[in-house]
This record gives C-alpha cells, sequence and structure tokens, in this order.
C-alpha cells in the first residue's frame, strides 16, 4: 500500500496510508513523544479496510496486530521518553446484559512486555447522557433501570496511560519559569492569576503550582468535552455517528509536560489531525499517519490553520 498521499511542511509532516508500513521506513530513537487513541476493538468501527484495526476478527486478534504497531513505536521513541496513549474499559457486546473488558489492562500489559514502564493512569469524566446518546449502549438506558437496575451500566471514564521507554532521559523536560497556560475548564483563583508569567524562585509561583494540582490529579474532570478539531466533514456514510476526536486539553497537557518545544510528537492513528494540531500549536513538530482517506482530507484542512495559531499563541506570550 505504502504512502498514498502526503504534506509536509515545516513544522507536520503527515502520511495517508498505513501507520505499520510507514513507520517501518522511519529511523530509530527520532520521536521524543508519541500520542494516539488506538482503536477501540469492538466499539467504534471508523472504515471498512481490512487494513484497519477496528475491523480485527476477534479482540486477540486486535491486539495481535497492535504489537505490531506498540513494536514500532517502541523503536521509534528515544530511550527515557514516554508515549501516551487514550482508552476506555470496552463493553462486551450491546445486548443490555453486558460486562465491560479490560482494554486499558490489556494495553498496559502489552506496553510492558514490550520494554516500557508504566507510569501514571489520568481518568477522564464523561456525561453519561451524552455517552449513552453517542453509543447507544443499552445498559446505559434509563429504561434499563426502571426494568431490571441489576444491568445498569457506567459512562466508562476515558483513560490516558503514560508509559516511559527504559533508559535514562538525555535531554530533561524543563519548564524553568514554571506552566504558563492551563487547559482546561475550571477557573484559577484570582490570587493566584498575578504570579502569571512569575520568573522568581519558582518554589513561591502560584500559578504554575495550581495549574500542576490539576494536571497531577489522577481524575481530570476538569477537561471540556467539547473541545475538539472539526470532524463532521471527514466521515464517510460507512461511518459509525458516535466517532469523536480526542479532546485538545488532553493532548495539550500531555504535550506540554512529556515534551519540550521543537521536539517530535508523532501519532500513528491521526483521524482529523488532533495530536498533530496540538504539537504544531504548542511550538512542536508533528508526525501523523491516518488509513482513512476522507480522516486524512480533514487533517489537511484542520492543521492549515495550526501555524496561524502557533504564531498567535507566540504574539500573545510576548505581549503578556
Amino acid at each position: 500500500m505504502g504512502v498514498r498521499e502526503q504534506t509536509i511542511t515545516d513544522d507536520f509532516a503527515i502520511y495517508q496510508g498505513d501507520c505499520i508500513e510507514v513507520m517501518a521506513d522511519m529511523k530509530d530513537d527520532t520521536i521524543d513523544l508519541s500520542v494516539y487513541s488506538p482503536p477501540f476493538c469492538g466499539l467504534y468501527q471508523y472504515s471498512s479496510s481490512e487494513r484497519d484495526l477496528s475491523n480485527a476478527d476477534s479482540y486477540e486478534d486486535f491486539f495481535e496486530h497492535y504489537r505490531y504497531v506498540v513494536k514500532h513505536i517502541h523503536r521509534l521513541t528515544k530511550q527515557g521518553r514516554c508515549t501516551a496513549v487514550h482508552c476506555m474499559d470496552t463493553p462486551s457486546g450491546n445486548s443490555g446484559k453486558d460486562c465491560l473488558v479490560d482494554f486499558p489492562g490489556d494495553i498496559i500489559r502489552l506496553h510492558q512486555e514490550e520494554g516500557f514502564e508504566y507510569m501514571a493512569r489520568h481518568c477522564i469524566w464523561k456525561e453519561p447522557l451524552s455517552v449513552r446518546n453517542r453509543t447507544m449502549q443499552k445498559t446505559l438506558a434509563h429504561k434499563t433501570v426502571v426494568d431490571d437496575s441489576i444491568y445498569a451500566g457506567v459512562a466508562s471514564a476515558d483513560y490516558l496511560l503514560i508509559f516511559r521507554k527504559k533508559g535514562e532521559n538525555l535531554v530533561p523536560v524543563t519548564h524553568t519559569t514554571g506552566l504558563k497556560v492551563y487547559h482546561g475548564s475550571r477557573e484559577m483563583p484570582a490570587s493566584h492569576q498575578e504570579f502569571k508569567n512569575y520568573e522568581g524562585k519558582q518554589t513561591g509561583n502560584r500559578f504554575s503550582h495550581w495549574i500542576w494540582q490539576q494536571y497531577a490529579s489522577s481524575f481530570w474532570d476538569d477537561v471540556r468535552i467539547d473541545e475538539v478539531l472539526k470532524y463532521k466533514e471527514g466521515r464517510d456514510e460507512d461511518d459509525e455517528k458516535h466517532v469523536h476526536p480526542l479532546q485538545l486539553d488532553v493532548i495539550n497537557r500531555i504535550i506540554e509536560l512529556r515534551s519540550n518545544p521543537g521536539e517530535v510528537v508523532l501519532t500513528p492513528f491521526l483521524g482529523v489531525g488532533s495530536e498533530v494540531y496540538g504539537a504544531v500549536t504548542s511550538g512542536r513538530k508533528g508526525i501523523g499517519i491516518e488509513l482513512k482517506q476522507s480522516y486524512y482530507n480533514q487533517s489537511v484542512k484542520n492543521l492549515r490553520s495550526a501555524k496561524k495559531q502557533s504564531e498567535e499563541n507566540t504574539l500573545l506570550d510576548g505581549l503578556e
């Protein structure tokens, strides 16, 4: 299959093709951070392509093929650096009497087998009614509570799993004047806001301390759920209606915490371009790979505005 299309600029390179084949041509130890959502086996179907992991014949078949993705990411990642995987518990079916599958746990074990250390798990809150409307999960219907609540389900949290490749990190990710931008919905106390851009002793930087307290939490209930890139134009007739991109707050947090400006961020499942957009607007370089043509086309449109947004962010930083 190879690369069908590509868009390469000074700030990003995105490819339309199979991520395994594209990553196979990339050099070892060249990626500073990777961030992505793998296809959620058995929950979402993104295309009819036999190369699409969401079309695996079984749960076991999915992980057999997903292992190749993790192997390549491990090979490409610099020692001591991180990969972040967005996932969730998945339902065993949609009969109305289903159990949950520990998809995150199996992802953790796979990464440990392939040479990564398990570092952290952030839980991202989701509103139950919106999950029900998007997935049509029968166990979330109010009717289930009325008929027999023993089968009532839960709007499972999203998880952001953080792994680190074994070895010493040779280039520290530093924030010498603290964290400067908060990506989230919570309002910072006014007494802390006056410390923005504080360059004194960082033990007294209340602005940065407050942001770090939000980010260091294992439970992120301040992520703006609808803060996502445009995606509806990227859907095809065979898409399921509940496809939804990863929130930019999640992407921006992990990029800021786990990489330096100017470094390279990879996503093997580009979708509509969210992770690469986050990389570019944060002053990093982005590499993305997308199998589905319509998603790739939408990512090109979305990324056209990324450089402009990055320049605006830089200008605002200079004025403050």
